[in-house]
């Protein structure tokens, strides 16, 4: 299945017979959207809380490190989803908090998760206001996998005998700046690679063909063994998912580089090159 989905074509499957589960997911760093989803969302739509439900409290495991996996379940399944069931996720336009969820569902062992391409943003059918109506209650159960999920030591590896793509601005890669966490740099033998290139001007996803070059051209194929990190988990998801549109599959290190930095013995690289 394809790991994204147009407006146009999410439209259609709404107003068909068998519509996607729809969630909400968007997101600032300032605090909750759950007042800008009550002023308008896609009619069918559940709020989901990226702080509250999919990330657990900040700590030495970062800033997003993963959430309670029993929490998880029932938020996902007060919202409706089941495992033989379509989802689809959608954020603001930036799509980086709508590809955490989209994560943790493929994660945790949902196969049939999509991002509507471009976010609300370019969704231009109707708004409901209100705080919507709760779904049928859903039947997922959360059963992780460990080839998705990367820890410190694993990427440390990874960086060392793969491919480890830092998906961060290249300025922050560089160690030049350093806006959120203390120590300014990468993990040593990360590539660079900000997440913001795999987007055209209007937030949908560049041609599949088009990130296939890309993600070449920075030393992925679809059997090279990939991973990605950020600064906190949400925008290397995003990455993750153009991993993905592109066809190559690639594991996600959840704590990134909050984690990393805050560990005083994680060595730390600066510069323009991997090492």
């Amino acid at each position: 299945m394809n790991a994204i989905i147009s407006a146009s074509e999410l439209a259609s499957e709404l107003a068909g017979e068998n519509p996607p589960v729809l969630l909400d997911v968007r997101w600032q760093h300032q605090g909750s959207m759950r007042g800008a989803y009550e002023e308008g969302h896609i009619p069918s739509a559940v709020f989901v809380d990226l702080d509250a439900d999919l990330a657990g409290p900040a700590g030495p495991g970062g800033r997003h490190p993963l959430p309670d996996l029993d929490h998880f379940g029932a938020v996902m399944r007060a919202a409706g989803v089941s495992a033989d069931r379509d989802v689809v996720v959608y954020d603001g336009g930036q799509n980086w908090a709508a590809a955490r969820l989209w994560w943790m569902l493929r994660w945790t062992g949902h196969v049939s998760v999509r991002v509507l391409d471009g976010g609300l943003a370019l969704w231009t059918g109707p708004l409901e206001p209100g705080a919507g109506t709760a779904p049928a209650e859903g039947t997922f159960e959360p059963a992780p996998n460990s080839t998705d999920f990367l820890d410190a030591d694993s990427a440390a590896a990874l960086a060392r005998s793969g491919l480890l793509l830092d998906a961060r601005a290249a300025e922050r890669y560089r160690g030049e700046v350093e806006p959120i966490d203390k120590v300014a740099g990468h993990i040593p033998g990360a590539v660079s690679a900000p997440t913001t290139e795999n987007v055209a001007q209007d937030g949908r996803f560049k041609p599949a063909a088009e990130l296939a070059d890309r993600f070449k051209a920075l030393g992925a194929s679809r059997t090279s063994e990939v991973g990605v990190y950020c600064g906190s988990g949400v925008s290397g998801a995003h990455e993750v998912l153009a991993l993905a549109v592109a066809g190559i599959p690639a594991a996600l290190y959840v704590g990134s580089w909050s984690e990393w930095s805050a560990d005083g013995s994680r060595p730390v690289a600066t510069g323009p090159d991997p090492q």
